[in-house]
């Protein structure tokens, strides 16, 4: 869980347990980047490691389609605070548009390429 269940507010770890001894260290701890990522976006990124990066093996891991495996990887990399440019948006658009039906794989390159919109 990342977020509050109240407030909804991100939570931070304050607390570790060792689960042999149970010792107990309390603070302000650091916490990974990833850490940030939602308990989905965190498999997407598990899943896509161990594709070895390879987007048509994460394609075949995790049952989703290659555009999809694209958005997603998308989504993580601007969750993590990277900005997308509009290019990559309109492209992430497009992708969705194809993965949903509604636009053809020719009219999806003409449009990636600069064709029409």
């Amino acid at each position: 869980m990342t977020d509050c269940p109240v407030c909804k507010c991100r939570l931070r770890p304050t607390q570790l347990t060792c689960e042999d001894c149970d010792v107990t260290i309390q603070g302000e701890l650091p916490a990974s980047r990833l850490a940030i990522l939602s308990e989905d976006q965190q498999h997407f990124v598990e899943s896509f490691l161990i594709a070895r990066g390879n987007i048509r093996e994460a394609e075949k891991l995790l049952g989703i389609s290659y555009p999809t495996v694209r958005r997603r990887l998308d989504e993580v990399v601007h969750a993590l605070g990277h900005p997308t440019s509009e290019t990559q948006r309109t492209q992430i658009d497009i992708l969705d548009a194809l993965d949903e039906g509604t636009l053809s794989p020719k009219e999806a390159i003409n449009r990636i390429k600069g064709g029409e919109s």
